[in-house]
């Protein structure tokens, strides 16, 4: 186990649809485990593995204490909404105001290959529908009214991070994806 670097916005890893898990091995286990101690580390609320360059769907989460992850989610949203400071590590020293649905169900597997279900309201579910969207390729930015995200390109634009691609390193996670 290990902490990973974070991707930053502008990497092509964060606008892709991340590949549905179809193996439960030793390899998922170990990046559960990289997601949660670079989580931690960071520290965040949440980590997608295409924040880590792997581009599966997966994700862990540190909310209100607790610890958890999910695997191939599948979420049902209260019509209800909330909206809220939002941020994300890819996205560091941003946030703003942002609309989310105020309840989530959200279905999945665990490390294992094991069903599970997270409920949570408020912080949780801002957390598991914001990480969910990582996994279809979607920022924060994204949900923003179109001032708003005019704002936070100009503050991308002048952070000290943007344009300073990390180098490209292999992902010592296999994605098991098959090129037609």
């Amino acid at each position: 186990m290990s902490i990973q670097e974070i991707r930053l916005f502008g990497d092509p890893v964060l606008r892709v649809p991340a590949a549905p898990v179809v193996t439960f091995d030793r390899e998922l286990r170990k990046l559960v485990k990289d997601l949660t101690e670079t989580m931690m580390d960071a520290p965040g609320a949440g980590l997608a593995a295409p924040q880590i360059g792997v581009s599966l769907r997966v994700f862990t989460y540190w909310v209100d204490d607790e610890l958890g992850h999910l695997i191939n989610p599948d979420l049902d949203l209260s019509e209800e909404l909330q909206e809220g400071d939002e941020g994300c590590l890819s996205l560091p020293g941003l946030s703003f105001d942002t609309k989310r649905a105020m309840r989530v169900v959200a279905k999945g597997m665990n490390m294992h290959g094991e069903p599970i279900v997270v409920e949570g309201s408020e912080l949780l579910a801002r957390a598991v529908q914001h990480e969910t969207d990582h996994l279809d390729g979607i920022l924060f930015i994204d949900r923003l009214d179109e001032s708003l995200r005019k704002a936070a390109m100009k503050e991308i634009r002048e952070s000290e991070w943007f344009g300073q691609a990390p180098p490209v390193q292999l992902s010592p996670h296999p994605i098991n994806a098959k090129w037609l």
